[in-house]
């Protein structure tokens, strides 16, 4: 120890933050850590009550106090910062010292304020009775004790979602110019207590047009305060700030629709807005023996809601899905000590809900159950067990992806936690009971509008692996077009003449009779024959394995890439030119995706999807069979000049497009398929093993 150093104590108590929900708090003394307290989750008053010795060489250096919000995956958000003056406490005197949190960008917003307890003792040695100065300390706190049970009792009702509001970003007027050229690449970030959405980037104007349509889900019913930011997006620098402004979710009334036209600080330009506020709990989590379908009144209730008597009541509102999270076996050891402390983090679409840690286990019991409302029922569920690591970011241990529409009812099933990119197994298995109900209605109409974005996405990163697997896909898909193109030009070439022949006299007769129903007609056909075929047990649908062996063999490669000095010089290459490489990876994957779910409707790879399909091109070919072509055209070309007439802020889709973003492509049907758990895992064999 040196000598003249002291020793500060510093009891966190707790932290009265604006729009944060996971927030840990740093201590710094001469730009070095001190100090980092745990995470606090889904709160915005979190209660520490942590003791921490900090040892001080120089009292003139202050006490540098940083909160964030822990964000999963992504860079923690800074929610404010104070200074505690050393100079200013007397020795061995406890002081409850109070401090308001600044960002120093924005001096004059107020970001709440931490409650410390703080004792500076001469250091001479190591603290002799640290259980009396402990014991001191939670007496100088007893006035903070009835606050941190009434936050903990807050901390406890913030899981049930209490409404939803709904924000469609229709556009930016008159928006502040960053760049040197007299306009910005603006986009739009929202916070709502934890949670953070952000628009897309709209290059190179100042009157930028979104149209995208965000939900926030409200934990207090008197409703909040969104935070929202302007941002110009700078390659290769910090982005710049272009403004501020705040929608008091108080002052609006429920269930209507609000235009607004808010004003961004120091005139930077306005932003045009569409708040809907719902009143209606509809994602919850609670223990398993407290909320089950099992109870017969409950169940029927919700059977009632989505019956097919109630097709236009709220379209919105498709179906209900309830998980239950039981319990995972033989999960990774993530520490040093073979053990792990995993939770668990359920995902449907932006929808995002955790379990609570079990300490030092590898098989985990959490038995709870989260109940989310579904919005499209071709979404994905996703499930995903990490190991919570107080000084980093949480450890990854399995993942597994489940449609909805391959859900069993009510079976208790063992999945294999699958790795990162979903296409191998790890190790653990988790035992989920699932109950989705729906009506099929709704949902069939809910495919023909635009698909809901998931606003928190890895970004996509530069990959040779990636890139070499993209090519593959999309030269697959064009080689069906060669080969059908060969195929018809050897019919003409009489390469065999009884094909060539039937090929004439078919070629005479559809070109003799042709009306437009028939082409609706043709690909109906073709969707029965394949589900004939399927039925009858003759399935041609052979599974690429192209696809599957490479995403496989991802990982792999790329180890061998570390090891191979010629594909690192490969790789070092490609980085020189990454953004050009990145859209190039990603255009083939679109490419390869749009031909893969063509190919998987007419494969009956989601029978729901084909069913629909076989409905929409009966009701069209009955239209073109019916209605002269002139008059079809004449109700399209009306409906399209009138739609911004009838509806200024409607978002513009496609039909078709938006149906075919529900089928999954050839990778994704790797990534959701289901991998055989092993035997031992079986719930029947262990609950033999098992009786109690």
């Amino acid at each position: 120890m040196l000598k003249g150093s002291y020793v500060l104590e510093v009891l966190l108590a707790y932290v009265i933050i604006q729009g944060t929900s996971d927030p840990y708090v740093k201590f710094k003394i001469g730009g070095k850590e001190v100090f980092r307290s745990k995470i606090i989750h889904k709160n915005l008053n979190p209660v520490w009550e942590e003791k921490a010795y900090i040892l001080v060489d120089h009292l003139r250096e202050p006490l540098y106090i940083k909160v964030f919000d822990y964000d999963f995956g992504l860079q923690d958000d800074f929610m404010g910062s104070a200074f505690l003056d050393l100079t200013q406490l007397e020795l061995k005197r406890p002081k409850d010292v109070t401090l308001t949190l600044k960002d120093p960008h924005y001096p004059d917003h107020d970001l709440g304020v931490i409650l410390l307890s703080v004792v500076l003792t001469p250091n001479e040695g190591e603290p002799r009775d640290v259980t009396m100065l402990m014991r001191k300390s939670w007496k100088r706190s007893s006035k903070f004790q009835t606050q941190s049970l009434r936050l903990s009792e807050l901390h406890k009702k913030s899981h049930l979602w209490r409404g939803i509001v709904s924000i469609t970003l229709i556009e930016g007027r008159g928006l502040k110019a960053m760049d040197s050229n007299g306009l910005s690449d603006p986009y739009v970030k929202f916070r709502l207590g934890h949670q953070k959405y952000k628009s897309k980037i709209m290059p190179k104007t100042l009157n930028p047009q979104w149209r995208e349509q965000f939900d926030f889900h409200l934990y207090d019913e008197r409703g909040g305060v969104i935070d929202i930011t302007a941002w110009d997006k700078d390659a290769g620098k910090r982005d710049d700030f272009i403004g501020r402004c705040q929608v008091d979710l108080s002052a609006l009334s429920r269930e209507q629709t609000h235009k607004l036209e808010l004003q961004l600080e120091e005139g930077a330009g306005h932003l045009v807005l569409l708040v809907t506020l719902t009143a209606s709990a509809t994602v919850c989590i609670s223990d398993l023996s407290g909320n089950s379908l099992e109870d017969q009144k409950e169940r029927e209730a919700i059977l009632k809601r989505y019956s097919p008597l109630r097709i236009f009541h709220n379209l919105k509102d498709v179906g209900f899905l309830q998980v239950k999270v039981i319990r995972a076996e033989g999960l990774m050891a993530a520490d040093v000590t073979g053990k792990s402390d995993p939770f668990c983090v359920v995902e449907l679409n932006n929808d995002r809900l955790l379990t609570h840690t079990v300490y030092k286990n590898l098989s985990p019991e959490w038995n709870k159950v989260f109940t989310f409302n579904i919005k499209d029922i071709h979404s994905v569920l996703e499930v995903t067990v990490y190991d919570e690591d107080r000084d980093r970011s949480a450890d990854f241990l399995g993942k597994v992806a489940i449609p909805l529409l391959s859900i069993q009812n009510g079976e208790r099933k063992a999945y294999v936690l699958k790795n990162k990119p979903l296409t191998g197994p790890t190790k653990g298995v988790i035992y989920l009971e699932i109950d989705v109900i729906f009506n099929a209605v709704k949902a069939s109409l809910r495919t023909l509008i635009p698909k809901e974005q998931k606003y928190i996405e890895e970004e996509n990163r530069l990959s040779k692996q990636l890139l070499l697997r993209n090519f593959i896909r999309m030269k697959r898909c064009v080689m069906v077009l060669i080969n059908a193109a060969y195929y018809v030009n050897s019919c003409f070439d009489w390469d065999s003449p009884p094909r060539s022949l039937a090929a004439f006299v078919l070629f005479l007769f559809v070109v003799w009779n042709f009306e437009l129903y028939m082409i609706p007609l043709v690909l109906l056909l073709l969707l029965t024959w394949n589900y004939f075929l399927i039925v009858s047990g003759k399935d041609n649908r052979q599974r690429d394995t192209v696809v599957e062996d490479m995403l496989e063999d991802e990982e792999e490669e790329d180890d061998k890439d570390d090891k191979d000095s010629e594909k690192k010089g490969f790789i070092n290459k490609i980085y020189a030119i990454q953004e050009v490489c990145v859209s190039v990876q990603n255009v083939l994957d679109e490419v390869a995706s749009f031909g893969e779910r063509i190919k998987n409707t007419f494969n009956w790879t989601v029978p729901f999807l084909s069913w629909l399909a076989i409905v929409a091109l009966c009701v069209f070919t009955v239209i073109l069979y019916f209605i002269p072509l002139r008059y079809i055209v004449l109700v399209w070309g009306i409906n399209k000049f009138t739609k911004k007439l009838r509806s200024p802020y409607a978002i513009d889709n496609n039909e078709l497009l938006d149906f075919l973003s529900r089928v999954p492509s050839d990778v994704q049907v790797v990534q959701y398929q289901e991998l055989k758990p092993d035997p031992s895992h079986s719930p029947c064999k262990r609950k033999k093993n098992n009786p109690g």
